[in-house]
């Protein structure tokens, strides 16, 4: 089996069609069934047969589209840690949703990689359910999001409860007073990319208070959502712990009214210890404890710049 015809045939289980696995890899179907061949052969085993439906997989099929994502995975975990080894360095490849990587994340890497001077983390935003994919293709060493039902094969620690509650600026028309939450239906809402995660407790909220999509603007990141709502534009979500001294300050102002915040609890996962790298391991470890929680929050905050080269981080996947 080359690395070629897993890829080709993950593309075939991901996609229950030969032609789409040919167009997302940019080769014929003719190369497609070509490395499908090649795998029947090998494997004496038929993988799939065409059905009214689509494609109809047989068991050795399915387990081997299970297994080519994770060789794949495989593959290019250990192409990047050779790399990295070359330039006398450790990778850890950190994977999490856009409201963990802009308010709690920063600090915790800060201070993670004062424990190890060889230690470079790569950190990409997702949504949360395809996190645990990720892991499963060897694709992150550290999946973190909002905690989820334990799943066979995965190990996870629940490490740091959050509130998101709703603010607006001074000069809004809201500060500092009670309203009904129908009220809020007709605010615009300046949301950060949290709110593109349907399962998510920013879509929670503003299921809860039935916002139309016409009344949500959503930007690239949470803080210049925040900066639109300090102009007095709208209303925003945010954790409370990232905003209590502006509230305090009198900068922004909480909104009061039934059911105003939602609560969190951040989990961190990876594969079984046999599985996962020692550096994913290492986290695992140290992200429970007081001085972790101290620095996510205490720590930088939304200035991810401030870490690169060091942390590179992706947005939008």
């Amino acid at each position: 089996m080359t690395p070629t015809q897993l890829r080709a045939f993950a593309a075939i289980a991901r996609h229950g069609s030969a032609r789409a696995a040919a167009d997302e890899l940019g080769v014929s179907e003719a190369a497609i069934a070509s490395h499908t061949a090649a795998l029947r052969k090998e494997l004496d085993d038929p993988l799939y047969q065409r059905a009214a439906s689509g494609l109809s997989f047989t068991p050795g099929g399915l387990r081997l589209a299970t297994r080519a994502v994770e060789l794949l995975g495989l593959q290019d975990q250990t192409r990047q840690e050779v790399f990295a080894a070359n330039r006398g360095q450790r990778i850890l490849r950190l994977a999490t949703t856009s409201l963990f990587a802009e308010y709690a994340a920063p600090g915790l890497i800060e201070l993670f990689k004062t424990r190890a001077a060889d230690l470079e983390v790569e950190m990409s935003v997702h949504q949360s359910d395809r996190l645990w994919d990720l892991l499963a293709a060897r694709g992150a060493d550290v999946a973190i999001a909002p905690a989820k039902p334990h799943r066979d094969g995965l190990r996870t620690h629940e490490f740091l409860k959050y509130q998101l509650i709703l603010v607006v600026g001074g000069r809004h028309r809201l500060a500092g007073s009670w309203c009904e939450p129908a009220a809020l239906r007709s605010e615009t809402w300046m949301l950060g990319p949290s709110a593109l995660d349907p399962r998510g407790a920013t879509a929670k909220l503003l299921a809860r208070f039935e916002v139309p999509e016409a009344r949500q603007r959503i930007f690239q990141s949470h803080g210049a959502a925040i900066s639109e709502v300090k102009a007095g534009r709208g209303v925003a979500v945010v954790p409370e712990f990232r905003v209590r001294s502006e509230i305090a300050d009198g900068g922004l102002f909480r909104i009061s009214t039934n059911g105003d915040s939602a609560a969190g609890l951040w989990a961190a996962t990876t594969l079984l210890p046999s599985q996962t790298s020692a550096v994913g391991a290492e986290l695992m470890r140290f992200i429970t404890t007081p001085r972790a929680t101290q620095a996510m929050l205490a720590g930088s905050g939304a200035n991810i710049a401030h870490f690169r080269p060091s942390v590179h981080v992706t947005l939008w996947n």
